[in-house]
C-alpha cells in the first residue's frame, strides 16, 4: 500500500463533507490548471475534437476542450461524496429521469437488462443512482487498478449501494452471461479503445474506430434488452436519464449492431459535447496502414 494512495483516499474522505458549491469551485480551478499544464493530455483532447467536430471553429473546439478539463476535475472530486458522504446527502444530489414503465422494468423486471453507459464524466454518479434504485442484483465490469489500495477503494465505492457484483475484465464472458441469463442487470461501458485483439473497426463520427462489440454479443447471448443511461453533471449534482430500450437490437449482425451503438452515441454526445471522456485516446488503434493520430 503506497503512502500516496493512503493520502489520496484520506483526502477524498475529508472533502466528502464540503458543501457542493465549494467542491465544484475547487474542481473548476483545478480543471483550468490541468488544461494549462497537462499538455500531453490536452493534445489528446484537441486531436479527438478535431476529428469528431471538423465543422466547428477552432475557437469552439477550444471552448469544449477547456470545459472538458473542468468536468474531469469536478467529477473526480465528486467521487468523494458519492463514495463517502451519508446516503441522504448522496440522494439529495442525484436526479433520476425516465418513464415510470422503464424505471419499473429496470428495478423490478425479470428480463435481463444491459445498461449502455457511455463514458460521460458522470458515469460513477449514474452507477450509484441506479444501484440505489434497483431491487434486483446488478453487475459491472472493471479494470483492476495497479495499486491494490486504490483498487479496493474504487471497488468498494462502486458497490456501496444495492446488490452489486464487480467483475474483473480478466474474468471473461462466462460469469457475465450466467448472471444475465438469471435476469440480472449489467452496467456496461463498451465505448473505449481496448486494442485490436478485442475490437472491430466501425465508424465513430465518420472515423474508423476500434470498438468492442460486447454490447451486441452480451445482448444476444445473454438474452437481454439494451437501455441507454446518460449522466449529466449539473450545478446541483447529477441528472441521470434512463432511455427506452432499443428496438430490434441485437440484429444478429455484430458489425451492424456495433456501428449502431456508435451512431446512437454520437447523438448523445452532441447534446453535451463537453461532458464526454475526450481525455481517452479513442483512436489510438488504427486500421492497418493508417498513420497514428496522437
Amino acid at each position: 500500500m503506497s503512502f500516496s494512495a493512503r493520502l489520496g483516499i484520506g483526502f477524498m474522505k475529508v472533502i466528502a463533507h464540503l458543501p457542493l458549491p465549494v467542491l465544484r469551485g475547487v474542481g473548476a480551478g483545478l480543471g483550468r490548471l490541468l488544461h494549462s499544464v497537462a499538455l500531453p493530455r490536452r493534445r489528446v483532447v484537441d486531436a479527438n475534437l478535431r476529428l469528431c467536430f471538423p465543422e466547428l471553429t477552432e475557437e469552439e473546439r477550444q471552448r469544449i476542450s477547456r470545459e472538458t478539463f473542468v468536468f474531469v476535475a469536478q467529477s473526480w472530486l465528486d467521487r468523494s461524496w458519492l463514495w463517502h458522504a451519508p446516503r441522504k446527502v448522496v440522494e439529495s444530489r442525484l436526479r433520476l429521469r425516465g418513464s415510470e414503465q422503464d424505471l419499473s422494468e429496470l428495478a423490478n423486471g425479470e428480463q435481463a437488462v444491459i445498461l449502455f453507459a457511455p463514458h460521460f464524466y458522470g458515469l460513477d454518479a449514474a452507477a450509484t443512482t441506479l444501484t440505489m434504485h434497483l431491487a434486483r442484483p446488478s453487475m459491472t465490469i472493471y479494470t483492476t487498478q495497479r495499486d491494490p489500495m486504490i483498487d479496493a477503494w474504487a471497488r468498494e465505492g462502486r458497490t456501496r449501494f444495492g446488490n452489486v457484483t464487480a467483475l474483473e475484465r480478466t474474468d471473461g464472458v462466462k460469469p457475465v452471461l450466467h448472471r444475465l441469463r438469471r435476469g440480472e442487470v449489467l452496467y456496461l461501458l463498451p465505448d473505449m479503445d481496448f486494442g485490436p485483439s478485442q475490437s472491430i473497426f466501425v465508424p465513430f463520427f465518420g472515423v474508423q474506430a476500434a470498438t468492442v462489440p460486447s454490447l451486441s454479443r452480451f445482448s444476444q447471448l445473454g438474452r437481454a434488452i439494451v437501455m441507454p443511461v446518460l449522466s449529466r453533471l449539473t450545478r446541483s449534482g447529477y441528472e441521470i436519464e434512463l432511455l427506452p430500450a432499443w428496438q430490434d437490437f441485437p440484429t444478429g449482425d455484430i458489425e451492424a449492431d456495433t456501428a449502431h451503438m456508435n451512431k446512437m452515441l454520437e447523438g448523445y454526445i452532441r447534446a453535451m459535447p463537453s461532458q464526454y471522456y475526450w481525455v481517452h485516446r479513442r483512436f489510438k488503434t488504427r486500421p492497418e496502414g493508417e498513420p497514428t493520430i496522437y
